[in-house]
């Protein structure tokens, strides 16, 4: 059975108060004699404090949902980039004192019992499209703090964080034009005129412009950021694409996946396709030809969201504007002149 304050307290012949405020750090009136024997008796009974107590005496719940698209009811959509967004975002919430509670969202619906059924404090929204973030209410979203992570979304009621994806992909254009490639497939999911993918395709036809070069819309290819996406566009790459020289995947796992599927179908990388990815995942060293990418710092972009959405739960500060993180070029061994 739990052992509780009360078992403590009879035990050690003091209040129930007097063990709570040992418990607790609150040590001022009580004896040393008397905090010795109430610590010597928790770790013989292994009490482990309530975090409901104390959540109510607090009138905080101390927990903070991480809200993820879910294809359906029995998947998630959580890329290897969010992944590791996850693991990171776990472990500053704990150094706060937060727990974090994830949930699969299939429905809109669901935004607004997820926030509101769990009693939570804040919420994480991760992976979701701009239109959709958008679309949250007052009413949706009660008095739970937001935070929209890789979102371009204007509404009011979210805070934000996210990389510098315009200066990202251009970054990598600029990088495969100077090696002399012209024709250079943009690989990414589907967009429209405003997110994380709009602002990499802007990017990347940004350093067209600036080199005085002509963009050409039919090496557009629209791929899933999956292993496996990649992976059946190299196999085809060629066919559809014969004159391409490289290639431009807006996900080091999609990029991944097109080097594999180029294997497969006898070509080399970087000998006739060079590839580029965004994102710098610790997968990008470990494959062969190691990946060319964007690096983005994921560590920090954890870091500062938990930060801000901490500062709006426990003080009502709201940033007015998003905070957007620098990236870098990491040249490696994918990219190279064409033949």
């Amino acid at each position: 059975m739990r052992v509780t304050l009360k078992d403590i307290a009879d035990e050690a012949g003091v209040s129930m108060m007097t063990v709570s405020n040992v418990v607790n750090g609150k040590r001022a009136r009580v004896s040393p004699e008397t905090i010795e024997r109430i610590q010597r008796i928790v770790a013989e009974r292994g009490y482990v404090p309530s975090a409901s107590a104390r959540s109510l005496a607090a009138k905080s719940s101390k927990l903070i949902g991480l809200l993820v698209p879910a294809a359906d009811e029995d998947s998630l959509m959580i890329s290897p980039h969010n992944v590791a967004i996850v693991g990171l975002i776990e472990r500053e919430l704990r150094k706060g004192g937060y727990h974090l509670l994830l949930r699969g969202i299939s429905q809109p619906a669901e935004v607004a019992e997820a926030l509101q059924s769990w009693s939570l404090d804040g919420a994480v929204l991760l992976g979701f499209l701009d239109e959709e973030i958008d679309r949250l209410t007052a009413r949706t979203v009660g008095k739970v703090s937001l935070l929209a992570i890789d979102s371009y979304s204007a509404n009011p009621l979210t805070t934000g964080v996210r990389s510098d994806d315009h200066t990202g992909a251009l970054l990598a254009a600029r990088h495969l034009l100077a090696l002399g490639h012209r024709e250079i497939v943009f690989a990414g999911p589907a967009f429209s005129d405003v997110g994380v993918v709009h602002q990499r395709y802007q990017g990347f036809r940004a350093a067209y412009a600036e080199a005085g070069l002509t963009w050409i819309e039919r090496i557009v290819t629209v791929e899933t950021t999956t292993h496996g996406s990649g992976r059946d566009l190299g196999l085809r790459l060629m066919q559809s694409h014969p004159e391409a020289t490289a290639v431009f995947a807006t996900a080091d796992i999609l990029a991944i996946g097109i080097m594999e599927g180029l294997a497969e179908a006898g070509c080399s990388v970087p000998g006739d396709v060079s590839v580029l990815g965004f994102d710098d995942l610790d997968l990008s060293r470990y494959v062969t030809p190691k990946l060319t990418t964007i690096a983005q710092d994921i560590p920090q972009k954890a870091a500062i969201a938990v930060r801000l959405l901490l500062a709006a739960v426990e003080r009502r500060e709201h940033p007015a504007d998003p905070i957007t993180l620098g990236v870098r070029l990491i040249t490696r061994d994918s990219t190279a002149a064409p033949r």
